[in-house]
C-alpha cells in the first residue's frame, strides 16, 4: 500500500488526475472505475482541464461506476448518472456506449446486478477510484457481519443517508436502497485509488488502513489488495505516521 499525503486538496486532485492521464497515455483503451460524491469532484475538474489541454482523452476508454440509487431516474439531479454527466462526461470525449452505471430503475434488480457483473467480467477494471465513508463503507458496501462479492442491492444505513442528506431537501428524500458493485468486484481491479479528504475522516482512515481486517469496516479489506494507492490531504492523514 502506497500512502501519500498532500498539503492541499488542489495538489491531491492534480496528482489523482495525473494518475488517470498517465494510465490513458499508456493504454488508451483502459477501463476506469469511477466514483461519485464530494471527494472526486476536484479530480474530475482537473481531468476536464487536462482534456481541454489535450493531455487526457477518454475516447477509447471504458468506464464503470460503483453504484446508483434505487428509484432515481438518470435525469434526477441527485442520481449518480446525472452527477457523472455534470462533473465529467459532458465535458470530455468519452463515448456514451462505453459508459456503464448500474440501473437503479430496473424492473428486475437482481437481473440488473447479474448484467453488471457480466459486463465487469468482460472488461476488467484497470484502476478503481474510491472514496471512504465515515463508517468505512466503500461504494455502498456498508458494515455488516458479511459482505457480498458481486453487484447487489443494499439497504443504506441511517448514518450513510444522513451523510448524503446535504444533497437532498431532507434525509427522508434520500433513497433507502442502492445498487452497488460488491467488495469482490472492487478487489478485482488491477489498481485501487483510495482518496480521502478532511479531518472528519481521520479516524476511519486510521482504522481502515492500520486496524484489523473486518467486514465491520469494509475499507479494511483493501489491506489485502496488492496494489493500493492512498491519497490523503493533511487533515485526513493526521493520525497516521507519515
Amino acid at each position: 500500500m502506497n500512502i501519500l499525503s498532500f498539503n492541499s486538496k488542489e495538489e491531491l486532485d492534480q496528482h489523482a488526475a495525473g494518475l488517470f492521464a498517465g494510465l490513458l497515455a499508456r493504454n488508451p483503451q483502459a477501463t476506469l472505475g469511477l466514483a461519485t460524491g464530494s471527494t472526486p469532484t476536484g479530480i474530475y475538474e482537473k481531468m476536464i482541464k487536462m482534456h481541454q489541454q489535450g493531455k487526457l482523452s477518454l475516447k477509447e476508454a471504458t468506464t464503470f461506476n460503483l453504484d446508483e440509487y434505487v428509484g432515481l431516474p438518470p435525469e434526477h439531479d441527485q442520481s449518480y448518472a446525472y452527477y457523472m454527466n455534470k462533473h465529467l462526461f459532458d465535458h470530455v470525449d468519452a463515448r456514451r456506449d462505453s459508459i456503464y452505471l448500474p440501473n437503479g430503475m430496473a424492473l428486475d434488480l437482481d437481473a440488473e446486478c447479474a448484467r453488471y457483473d457480466q459486463l465487469l467480467a468482460e472488461k476488467p477494471i484497470d484502476i478503481q477510484l474510491l472514496g471512504l465513508g465515515h463508517n468505512g463503507h466503500i461504494g455502498f458496501n456498508e458494515p455488516d457481519d458479511s459482505l457480498r462479492g458481486g453487484t447487489h442491492i443494499v439497504e443504506l444505513q441511517e448514518e450513510t443517508r444522513e451523510a448524503n442528506a446535504r444533497f437532498f431537501a431532507s434525509v427522508e428524500d434520500v433513497p433507502a436502497k442502492a445498487v452497488t458493485m460488491g467488495i469482490g468486484s472492487i478487489l478485482k481491479a488491477d489498481t485501487i485509488l483510495l482518496v480521502v479528504k478532511g479531518a472528519d475522516k481521520a479516524e476511519i482512515v486510521k482504522e481502515a488502513l492500520t486496524g484489523p481486517i473486518t467486514t465491520q469496516c469494509p475499507a479494511s479489506l483493501l489491506q489485502t489488495h496488492a496494489k493500493v494507492i492512498v491519497l490523503l490531504d493533511h487533515e485526513a492523514g493526521r493520525l497516521l505516521d507519515l
